[in-house]
């Protein structure tokens, strides 16, 4: 299934994780979303670059894991940024007003410029 959700996770220097999505980022993914969102937490880094150019379309159960694991990572001293998401994520951010909560980078190099 080509749209099945795909995540791979870059580890960076200081606390610092890029996730790259590719795929859902749905109701059946969201699962396993939260499940490398809290792996890359466990290993130390609390900083979390979400990179969904490569993410088909995103529901509320997507921005639900991306919310949650936001705040998980404040919690634990760092945070979530998302970048580069589709026309459609971005909607759906404004939506919400999660475009507010969130810091979205159009780069996965702007989000690591920014924290550096």
């Amino acid at each position: 299934m080509p749209d099945t959700l795909r995540a791979s996770i870059d580890p960076s220097s200081d606390g610092i994780a890029v996730m790259h999505f590719t795929g859902r980022l749905d109701f059946a993914s969201a699962p396993e979303a939260r499940d490398r969102f809290t792996a890359a937490s466990a290993e130390g880094r609390p900083l979390l670059i979400v990179d969904l150019s490569g993410a088909s379309f995103v529901d509320n159960a997507g921005l639900g894991s991306l919310l949650g694991n936001m705040r998980a990572a404040r919690q634990a001293g760092g945070d979530l940024r998302i970048t580069d998401p589709s026309e459609q994520a971005t909607m759906l951010l404004s939506l919400t007003s999660l475009d507010s909560v969130i810091t979205i980078s159009p780069t996965v190099e702007a989000a690591l410029r920014d924290v550096s």
